[in-house]
């Protein structure tokens, strides 16, 4: 083969051009970094720039950094070596920057220190422009939460509840000392009000280990057992107890935290195709989206949604100075609290209560209770009357009224109506098992909620909304964990996590409307 004769186009890297093409030409005219820099043009950036100090060297620009931060985060590029890096060599990048680079440091500062506190406000105006350009019109969101796992260790949990049992543990523990020295004790205590250890503080513990080494270090009868337990104790119980009140402080109220990042929660996780949950450090995310495009989101150390819509609709009404029209979400947050929040702020409610697929035969229950049939939301309830119909026909008339609270505080009344007579019914076993006349609890505000929100979720927009929920909001998350891979957060901390969500939200956005 005479290899002389093949053509190939002209090649030689030292053929100089006469006339260099600017960084402008190589860019198309449609690409998504035109998008980046376009937008962030348009915004009041004061509130970034009051960020910075009026002393030392100039800094560079932040409207500079903010494209480049931006666009990184639209290019998977999340690292600020890598960003530092893609400003040297990256031509996208080198346009952003007019071919400033910024070091590592200075691009990592910019992310956590400047942008924290500011950065909502910057994504607000992004989506008001959204808005003016008639993609989103913010009166009807679509809201869901995912959960997104903590760079923290996986294996550095603090549980409440053995917190807990701890503290449990010394109180009894310092009881039975304390009981083993009455014991043995030459003369009676003249205490008259002897120490109560339901709870324990550290001057307790001082003051009964004080009084508890009186009686021991005097009484020859006193084992050597009882003098070990008593040096324990006194070596290490007040100092544990700090360490425990410690931990609640940081627990605040939750289930767990995670030492290397005490802010997250130990969430249970769906890890593969089969669902098996695992409990991972992690921050409950709350979007609320619209042709999805996020709208606004929030983050939670809360492992369910049900307390999560209050705090992120009333964050969502501090930003944007008004609240959307019409929500819709899945059963996750149907509960008379958040009805009622949402009928005093006038939001239309597309939300879900609990048995509301299983009413319309959508979800069927893998196993079938006895008593299903008889269950209270099949009897007749006589509104007038305010009584129910037992399966065997005898009314069932209210009896007194029960008042709860919910862990957030939230104070339900609910009413009692019970059966006249059960003895001797054919269908007692498959009514009731437990003893007595059949009682059952109604709560009135919640049955008035549901009957609404089903007129609304079964009309057709509700039919429309809730097909279209689906086809909203869950794309977001499956976007921003499948598409850019985004499973676990590379900050610790939740103004840190949220703000690293934030950037991913934005970038979002912008992806979307270059699309």
């Amino acid at each position: 083969m005479n290899y002389m004769s093949i053509k190939f186009k002209d090649y030689n890297q030292q053929q100089n051009w006469l006339f260099p093409p600017s960084i402008e030409e190589l860019i198309p005219e449609n690409h998504p970094v035109r998008v980046v820099n376009g937008i962030i043009e348009q915004l009041d950036l004061r509130l970034l720039i009051e960020e910075y100090s009026k002393d030392g060297k100039p800094s560079f620009h932040p409207k500079m950094m903010l494209k480049v931060m931006v666009y990184a985060y639209m290019d998977n590029t999340y690292s600020s070596r890598k960003i530092e890096k893609a400003m040297r060599e990256n031509i996208n990048f080198m346009w952003l920057s007019a071919q400033q680079v910024a070091d590592h440091n200075t691009i990592a500062r910019f992310r956590s220190k400047k942008l924290k506190t500011i950065f909502k406000d910057i994504f607000k105006q992004v989506v008001l422009l959204l808005a003016e350009e008639g993609l989103v019109s913010l009166k009807e969101v679509f809201t869901d939460g995912t959960k997104i796992e903590s760079i923290a260790g996986r294996y550095t949990f603090v549980w409440g509840n053995a917190i807990k049992t701890r503290k449990e543990k010394m109180a009894e523990q310092l009881e039975q000392m304390w009981n083993y020295a009455q014991s043995i004790a030459e003369e009676e205590d003249s205490d008259p009000t002897p120490p109560e250890f339901k709870t324990i503080d550290r001057d307790k513990i001082e003051k009964t280990a004080k009084k508890i080494e009186e009686i021991i270090s005097k009484n020859p009868q006193a084992s050597t057992k009882a003098k070990a337990k008593l040096r324990y104790i006194q070596k290490n119980f007040s100092q544990n107890l700090d360490k425990y009140e410690e931990q609640e402080k940081l627990l605040d109220g939750r289930g767990s935290y995670s030492k290397t990042d005490p802010d997250a929660t130990f969430m249970r996780m769906k890890d593969d195709h089969m669902q098996n949950g695992q409990l991972k450090p992690a921050y409950n995310v709350q979007v609320s989206s619209q042709s999805q495009f996020v709208i606004h989101y929030t983050l939670h150390q809360t492992t369910n949604d049900l307390n999560t819509l209050q705090p992120h609709l009333n964050t969502f009404e501090e930003l944007y100075q008004f609240l959307p029209e019409e929500l819709t979400a899945d059963a996750g947050y149907g509960s008379e609290e958040n009805y009622d929040f949402l009928e005093e702020k006038n939001i239309e409610t597309f939300v879900k209560y609990n048995t509301f697929d299983k009413e319309q035969g959508i979800l069927k229950s893998k196993r079938k209770k006895i008593n299903e049939d008889f269950h209270h939301d099949k009897l007749y309830y006589n509104e007038e009357k305010d009584q129910y119909i037992c399966p065997m026909g005898q009314p069932m008339n209210k009896i007194t009224n029960r008042n709860r609270k919910t862990k957030s505080g939230y104070a339900q009344t609910s009413s009692l109506y019970q059966a006249q007579n059960c003895n001797g019914c054919p269908l007692r076993g498959a009514c009731h098992k437990a003893q007595g006349n059949r009682i059952i609890e109604r709560n009135q505000n919640l049955e008035r909620h549901k009957e609404r929100v089903r007129e609304n979720l079964l009309s057709e927009i509700g039919e429309i909304k809730r097909k279209q929920r689906t086809a909203d909001v869950e794309p977001v998350f499956a976007h921003i964990k499948s598409n850019r891979n985004f499973k676990r957060f590379t900050h610790t901390g939740i103004e840190k996590v949220e703000l690293e969500f934030g950037l991913h939200a934005l970038a979002h956005n912008l992806r979307k409307k270059s699309a």
